[in-house]
């Protein structure tokens, strides 16, 4: 039986205090991995839109050693404050951040004046050179808010906040889309429309 290695704990996951609270952010983590990026890796496959049977998903991991249940997985999706998972009747699906080919068919939308990106100070060479890449993800991931991306850039770090000129951007075509959970979607940022010391 294949086993999914439990993810390393940041510093964060290590001040929560109860054993639901570790549990609802082993089981988020393990919904991002393989709704996001390795569906395959347990046997599941997302349709075009990015959607799997919550059943389906449920049988794949207890066949892979996390076994979990509907009720669970609902108190994760409802109690995740950055709203990653949508639930559809039987259905689910990560609203951003694949890295497999999904389609999650949002409509353009036309951004506000700034959103904002977090990082942090070992990527800002990179940046400066070529912009906001999406990497290995289908887009750039913005903030709409200096708070959000604040906490976006903790992850990695000690977090820095860089005003992205979307406003400019939409003006000279640049196409965004906005998720669910209300991250923005670009497929990249130039050097030119990023504002590293405020805006």
């Amino acid at each position: 039986m294949n086993r999914d290695p439990e993810p390393p704990r940041t510093p964060a996951e290590a001040l929560l205090k109860t054993p639901d609270e570790r549990r609802r952010v082993k089981v988020s983590k393990y919904l991002s991995r393989h709704l996001r990026h390795r569906p395959d890796r347990i046997g599941i496959a997302l349709d075009t839109a990015g959607w799997v049977e919550i059943d389906a998903l449920m049988q794949a991991a207890a066949g892979h050693g996390f076994p979990l249940t509907r009720s669970e997985l609902d108190r994760v999706v409802a109690a995740d404050d950055k709203r990653r998972f949508t639930v559809d009747g039987t259905r689910i699906r990560a609203n951003q951040g694949h890295t497999v080919e999904v389609d999650l068919g949002l409509p353009v939308a036309e951004p506000p004046a700034y959103l904002y990106h977090g990082t942090v100070a070992a990527h800002l060479t990179a940046i400066r050179e070529e912009g906001l890449r999406p990497m290995k993800r289908h887009h750039v991931h913005l903030s709409p808010d200096r708070e959000t991306a604040t906490r976006v850039g903790a992850r990695k770090g000690r977090p820095l906040v860089l005003a992205v000129d979307s406003g400019a951007m939409h003006r000279a075509g640049h196409v965004f889309f906005v998720s669910a959970n209300g991250v923005w979607l670009t497929d990249g940022v130039p050097p030119e429309h990023l504002r590293f010391s405020g805006r």
